[in-house]
Order: structure tokens, then sequence, then C-alpha cells
């Protein structure tokens, strides 16, 4: 079974639960070692010590008690040792005194090469006898108690004697280690044995099973025994071939760590588990700084950072916490019970001294930051996917304010339940890559040459119809999705503009992204990537983002990488914070689209004409180009063109189209030999 304590070698604190079940479980099994000890007969064990069979015996059961056979990468299961297979037929056929003197032995051996502390060698011995006890108490009761003089053979008449005492060995041991797993990890035993019981007990049915034709071996032609060598080989290799493809699909293959997968499996047990009145703590957490050590020393020194925050994580945890990576630069953790959200803020400022601690790689110290968002069950959410949806809210909120930790908070979360049901539509939607781009041009107001098409993300829902972005994007932008979204986005219109660019039609696509993507650094690599791959300039590719970013510093870093990259920058939906005009010439912008509110009202009311106005000559005087955006008439388009205004976008020129249009409309406004693209994108 399973070593209930093999994350610590420190041993369990005095006065606890854990130390007390130990304790009494060594108390007992160290008695019923003694009186096995005291029935065992020197003479007789020394006539058994001249046998060949015994030894061979004994190094098999030392041997298959050095390496256990691995049937689940999950900790509560762990392993299954050989020797069981042995140490059974032993106690078949020499009786109980010998296979606790063997099994000792071998524990104690295999306590001295895996260097276990000793209050684990000592669980370990207890268990293993008292199992064995149990099986010899059960096999008496069938009137059947070998010993060396007497041994004992088993015949068919015998199979439910031998069936029972298997089952009482087996449950012994389930009992007792998953006992110590369930006080070690603070779990319910009934959930520790539902995962474990299942997984052991088809090894040790193979095992035990195995035992009977071991004693009639030894009877019949001892020399024979080692041959069983081979079948347990087999299952050894086969077991531990299917625990790493196991062990694959469900952790982080760099960091070793719980992958999504696994959290939402360990999640939803935490949830079910959890009683009246338990709170469970769920923690999503953001890396800041990964990208520079990336780019100054390299992805392996940075991959080497990632494991050594995987390593921090884990030991900043109590036994029983999961400890998660989710992708990139950010972990989570989940804690099965929690007292109240003062112990979790506790926790979470723990965490977030872990990843701020300074880091020396290749001779050089690293400040990194990180932002921790907390959400509890049951008062933020019911299930895993709300959990880790409002801890993104949160930890987003910690990004925003700089705060480093922040709670969930209802009020700062714009998701209601109609929107947190459209969430789940929308999660499906992107892994299902549902989400289409359409183009909309746009146009230089004084010779109607196309100067740009920008990407729209569409999404036709299958029940609801089309629904707006103003409706699903708030949604993304306050979870996980976002960076999916973007990404996404991204490379369909990256694949769209080489489409087009490779075919002759040179014109840019814009892209909008959020104030969240530019606190994303990865975002500059995406690009640099992804421009590489299809043999794009840097300027067929153009980013719009909006006037947030003009009053937050943490996204300047990846502006300036953007800026290095040489993609440029369009300030959309610009008009509404002229407190941030001033901070325009500090950014790498080189476009400012003016918002399609004051555009539309431009031939109606004289405040919107004025406003328009000192934006176009502001932005002239800046030297950076004009996009009025919500062109709708020709009087419109006029008096922008009169104004100075370099561009236009709305439905006077062209409406969002799909990829397929969108190519024959530019095929006869600006030529080419391009072919009509697919309708879509292809990522």
């Amino acid at each position: 079974m399973a070593d209930p304590t093999d994350t610590r070698d420190t041993g369990p604190r005095v006065g606890t639960p854990l130390w007390a079940f130990l304790a009494g479980v060594n108390v007992i099994g160290i008695t019923a070692l003694v009186v096995a000890m005291l029935r065992l007969h020197m003479g007789e064990v020394v006539d058994l010590a001249r046998t060949p069979l015994f030894w061979v015996l004994a190094v098999l059961v030392i041997l298959g008690e050095l390496r256990p056979v691995m049937v689940s990468s999950a900790t509560a299961v762990g392993g299954t040792y050989p020797s069981t297979m042995f140490t059974f037929a032993v106690l078949l056929h020499f009786g109980l005194p010998v296979a606790v003197l063997m099994q000792t032995v071998a524990v104690v051996i295999n306590g001295v090469v895996t260097r276990k502390a000793w209050f684990r060698v000592m669980f370990n011995v207890a268990q293993s006898t008292l199992a064995l006890t149990a099986a010899a108490v059960v096999l008496g009761l069938f009137g059947v108690v070998p010993n060396p003089a007497v041994p004992w053979v088993p015949r068919g008449a015998d199979l439910p004697a031998i069936a029972l005492a298997g089952v009482a060995y087996f449950a012994t041991r389930a009992l007792l280690v998953c006992g110590a797993v369930a006080l070690h990890e603070r779990r319910s035993l009934l959930r520790v044995l539902k995962s474990t019981a299942g997984p052991q007990s088809l090894v040790y049915a193979g095992l035990l099973g195995l035992a009977p034709l071991v004693v009639i071996v030894m009877d019949e032609s001892p020399g024979l025994v080692p041959l069983f060598v081979a079948p347990l080989a087999a299952v050894y290799f086969t077991a531990t071939l299917s625990m790493r493809h196991d062990h694959q699909a469900m952790h982080d293959e760099l960091t070793g760590l719980p992958n999504r997968k696994l959290l939402n499996v360990s999640t939803e047990e935490a949830l079910a588990e959890a009683r009246e009145g338990d709170k469970v703590g769920f923690f999503l957490l953001d890396l800041h700084g990964l990208k520079q050590v990336n780019d100054t020393l390299g992805h392996p020194v940075g991959d080497r950072l990632l494991q050594l925050m995987a390593h921090r994580l884990t030991h900043s945890v109590r036994p029983g916490d999961v400890v998660a990576r989710l992708g990139g630069d950010e972990f989570a953790v989940l804690l099965p019970r929690i007292r109240d959200v003062q112990a979790a803020r506790e926790v979470a400022a723990r965490l977030r001294v872990a990843l701020t601690e300074s880091v020396r790689l290749e001779g050089m110290s690293f400040d990194l930051d990180g932002s921790v968002g907390i959400a509890l069950y049951p008062d933020h959410a019911p299930d895993f996917e709300l959990l880790l949806q409002r801890a993104d809210v949160a930890m987003y909120l910690a990004k925003e304010s700089r705060n480093g930790v922040e709670l969930y908070q209802a009020d700062k979360d714009r998701n209601s339940p109609e929107r947190l049901g459209l969430f789940g539509d929308l999660r499906r939607a992107v892994d299902n890559r549902d989400l289409r781009l359409h183009y909309q041009p746009k146009l230089d107001l004084a010779d109607g040459s196309v100067q740009g098409m920008e990407a729209l993300l569409r999404w036709r829902h299958p029940v609801r119809g089309t629904i707006a972005p103003s409706e699903f994007i708030p949604l993304a932008e306050q979870s996980y999705l976002m960076r999916q979204i973007t990404e996404y986005v991204i490379e369909g219109a990256l694949e769209q503009a080489a489409r087009w660019w490779h075919a002759g039609l040179r014109v840019q696509v814009a892209v909008n992204v959020s104030a969240r993507d530019l606190l994303d650094l990865a975002l500059p690599d995406q690009l640099e990537v992804g421009l590489a791959r299809y043999s794009l300039p840097p300027d067929a590719i153009q980013l719009e983002v909006t006037e947030r970013v003009l009053t937050g510093e943490q996204s300047h870093d990846t502006i300036k990488a953007l800026a290095a990259l040489g993609v440029p920058l369009a300030l959309d939906d610009f008009g509404t914070g002229y407190s941030s005009l001033i901070r325009l010439q500090r950014l790498a912008v080189s476009e400012v689209k003016i918002d399609s509110s004051f555009v539309t009202r431009i031939a109606e009311s004289q405040d919107d004409d004025r406003i328009v106005r000192s934006i176009v000559d502001l932005v002239r005087s800046l030297g950076l180009r004009s996009v009025a955006e919500g062109v709708e008439s020709d009087e419109i388009a006029i008096r922008l063109a009169e104004m100075g205004c370099d561009m236009g976008q709305g439905w006077l020129f062209s409406q969002p189209m799909p990829a397929a249009e969108a190519t024959v409309w530019l095929r006869e406004r600006v030529g080419g030999n391009v072919e009509e693209a697919p309708a879509g994108v292809s990522v």
C-alpha cells in the first residue's frame, strides 16, 4: 500500500490525530511482532535456514520490497510491493512467525536503502505485521496453523480459507494505510478508500492469488520458485508503462505538478467531501517577470525558474493541498479545507512570498512579482469551473490594483447567472473553434484608397444566434478565456494577412487587444513567432488598444516590447479621456481612432463637431494619423475630410465581412491575383 507519510521526514507533530493513530498502530503492531517472535522456535529456524529454499524466499521477499508496482500516479494510491506474493506464500507454508520475520527484515532493509525516516519504517513494519496476523487468524479459524516443522500445502478444498485470509490481509493494510493517509491529507477515510482500494485490490488479487501456486512449487520443486520472478517482471513493467501514461495525462511535463485535468478531479473530490460549514479554497497565481528571464538568459533557464517556483509553492502548503500548473506562468492551488477568509488570505500571502522571493540563476539575481486571486466554496462558486473563473477575476483585480492578493468580490464581477451560462457556452465555443473573424476596411478619406482591414470577432450561438462582441468579450476579459481568445484571433489574423500579402494584397490587418492582454508579456513572443512563420513584416499586423492602457503602468513593458518588434499600435475608441492625451507621446502609438459616439453626431451637434475637430488637430500636431469610426453617411465623410481626418471606417464603406467576401472586396478595389479565401480562419 501507499506510504502515508512520504512527503515529510520530520514525523507527525506530537499530539495530533495522525501522531496518535501512528503511535497506536505501532504499539499494537510491534506487540504482535514480539508475540510472533516468541512463538518461533530457534531450532526450527536453524533447520529451515539450512535449506536453499529459505534463502531463495528471503532474497525474493527483500528484492520484492525494494521497489513497488505503481498502479496509479495519484499520491494517495502509491504502489504495491511484489514481496506480498512471497510473504503470503511463506505465511501459508511455514506459518506466521517466519512470514513476519522475513517481512520485517525486508521492510528494514527497504528503509535503509531508500533512507526512510524511522517512524515510517516502524509504521510499515507494524501495519504489515498486523495484516499477516489478521490473515493467520482467519486461517486458524479453518484449522490451518502451519509451522516450519510441519509445512502446509493447500489443496482445492482450501480455496475459501485462502481467499478469506487474503481479504483479511488486504483489508487490514488498506484500512491502516488509508487511515494514515486520510489524517495526513485531511481527507475523509471513505474518499481515500475509494481512490485507493480499486487500483490496489486488482494488483493484490493477482499477487495473493499466485501465492498458493508458489507454495505448491515450494513443496514439489523448490528450485523452480525463482521462475515466478518472470510474471512479476511482466506485471511490473506493464504497470509502470500504464502509470507513466497516466502521469503524463494528469501532470505538467515541465514541473511534474498536476495539470488542469487532475486539478479538476481533485477539486470535485474536495467539494464532494466538504461538509456543511466547511470551506474549500481555490487560488489562481500569476508569475510576473518570466519573460525577462527568458529574454535575458533563454527559455531553458526560464524553465528552471518555473521548476523552482513549483518546488517553492509545493513546500508552502500543507500535505493534502494541491499545487497545479495551468500553463505558461499560471499556477493554481487547491485547499480542500480552509477555516475562513482570513486563513485564506494568510495562505495566499505565503504563496505570494514564495513567488516574489529573490531568485538567483546563472549568476544573476531576479526579483519577480506575482498576483494571487482567491475564490472560496461555497461562498463564491459551487463547482470547479466557476471557482476557476472567479479566482481568475480576483487575480486580475490583484494585477490591476497591484495589491498582490485579492479575494473575489461579486460587486466587481459583471457576470450574472445568465452571463455565467453564456460563459460556459463561450468556453465550449473557444474549445471547438466556433468563433469566426470578419473584416472591415479602413479607407483614406482623401482618395478612397484602402489603408487596412480590422479583424472583428464574431460568434454565432447555436441557440441565441449572433451574439455581439460587446456581450461576450467582457466575459472573456474577466476570465482565463481572454488569453485563449487573443491567441486565436492573432493567429487567425496573421494567417489571413499572409494569404493576402503573399497574393499581392498588401493591406495591414488590425486586431483589438484588451488591457489585460497587455499585461501578458507572452504577447510579443506570439507575434514574433507568428510573423516569422508566415514570412510577414511587422507592419502587416496592427494592434488596437484602448485608452485604459494610458492610465496603467504594468502594460508598458509589453508595449515597449511590441515597439521594439516593430508592430504598430493604434489607440481605439478615443475621445472620452482628455487627461490621457499627454501620455500619447510616451507610447509607440501611430494611429488614434476617434470613438464613433462622437463621429455619428458631428452633423447634428456642434459640441461633438468641435470635439472631433479638436482631436483631429491634436493628433495631427503629435505627428499621428487619425481614424474616424462609425462613418455612416457621405455628409459625415465629407465633413471629416474637411477637418483633416486621415481615415474613416464604417458602414458607409462596408459592413464587417467574412474572410471570403473580404477577399473579393479587396480584389475589386486593390487588385492582386489572390484566390478567394475560405470562410473563417484555420488555427
